[in-house]
């Protein structure tokens, strides 16, 4: 069972933009390679970090709306968020270790 929640055009604004507190999304598509490589990191650390922030997943190909609005280029990338504000975001491939600490970063703050 995913402990990562799926979103989507119609759905992000509430599950992400007035989400309070953190909220970390990936955004990702099934053809990509790394995306596969960094979803079970993102399942982890939605598992350590329950209750301490949200972690979703938003598939590209059906979400061009979410994915343009906030000018998604390259993929996996993973923005979070802090009472519904994008704070930060990584592009690309990042292992646990060091997307932890991000965790970690955000989750304190």
């Amino acid at each position: 069972m995913s402990n990562a929640v799926e979103v989507n055009d119609s759905d992000f604004e509430v599950q992400i933009e007035q989400h309070k507190g953190l909220a970390v999304v990936d955004f990702w598509a099934t053809w990509c390679a790394p995306c596969r490589m960094v979803g079970p990191v993102l399942e982890q650390l939605a598992i350590e970090y329950e209750g301490k922030a949200k972690v979703a997943k938003v598939d590209v190909d059906v979400n061009i709306k979410t994915m343009t609005k906030f000018n998604v280029r390259s993929i996996p990338a993973i923005l979070f968020f802090k009472d519904g504000k994008l704070v930060d975001q990584v592009i690309g491939f990042m292992g646990k270790p060091a997307l932890a600490e991000k965790f970690r970063q955000h989750a304190a703050a």
